[in-house]
């Protein structure tokens, strides 16, 4: 690294002649947008794991009141696990794109970090699941 001698504190590491090391900047800013863009499909997953949920609780408590929501192949149950199907494809999709992402940028990185991102990807992904599941298994 440039300027002799740093600390291993992160985005604070300061060389010997006071300047921050431009390496290591960009190498922050890289690590920040990929936490930013695996929010982004945490968003999106969130999103669509919602919807899906809320149509199918809505259908089911149409046909609680008699109401014939049925038709087709497409029914709400359906389009919900499809939905929800589709949402945690891509937050898995996206999950393995922030670990090889990372995996190429940990070089740069002076030290390890935890990723909150990540935690919360794999909170809603469970989330998901028991979501799917739960549509699933009311089906039987």
């Amino acid at each position: 690294m440039r300027g002799g001698a740093e600390s291993a504190a992160g985005p604070e590491s300061v060389g010997v002649s006071g300047k921050l090391d431009s390496n290591q900047l960009a190498a922050e800013r890289t690590w920040l947008a990929n936490e930013r863009t695996l929010m982004a499909w945490v968003r999106t997953a969130t999103a669509m794991i919602s919807f899906g949920f809320t149509i199918f609780k809505f259908f089911e408590f149409e046909a609680a009141r008699n109401a014939d929501v049925h038709h087709g192949w497409l029914t709400p149950r359906n389009f919900a696990r499809i939905l929800v199907g589709i949402a945690l494809t891509a937050l898995v999709a996206a999950i393995l794109q922030y670990r090889r992402a990372l995996k190429r940028l940990k070089a740069q990185l002076e030290h390890k970090r935890l990723s909150a991102a990540e935690i919360v990807a794999a909170l809603v992904a469970g989330f998901g699941i028991l979501v799917w599941l739960s549509a699933i298994i009311r089906s039987w």
